[in-house]
């Protein structure tokens, strides 16, 4: 089996930053995409960020502000979060894609999701 752990998150006010962290453990083979989502309160959950391999997206309301990086010796990715604003208010979700160490079989996973809340 495969599980998820995300870290950070919090409250902060506009212009603050916070950090999240979601680490992949288990038997894992190999892990394709690393990714973070986000879901309003009254929206639907939408990308915030994802990389693979070497190509890196950002969502454009976020993009210049936030930061995604991996770390593939720890199957950890996360998700550095600096100028923000109220809107960016949302619980944050980690997805991971790949395939398991046991049967080689595909595998996607979401994390149990950690609120951020930024005050004006």
């Amino acid at each position: 089996q495969v599980q998820l752990v995300e870290s950070g998150g919090g409250s902060v006010q506009a212009g603050g930053s916070l950090r999240l962290s979601c680490a992949a453990s288990g038997s894992i083979f190999r892990i394709n995409a690393m990714g973070w989502y986000r879901q309003a309160p009254g929206k639907q959950r939408e990308l915030v960020a994802s990389v693979s391999g070497g190509s890196i997206n950002y969502a454009d309301s976020v993009r210049g502000r936030f930061t995604i990086s991996r770390d593939n010796a720890k199957n950890t990715v996360y998700l550095q979060m600096n100028s923000l604003k109220p809107e960016d208010t949302a619980v944050y979700y980690c997805n991971v894609d790949g395939s398991d160490s046991i049967y080689y079989r595909y595998f996607e996973l979401w994390g149990q999701g950690t609120l951020v809340t930024v005050s004006s």
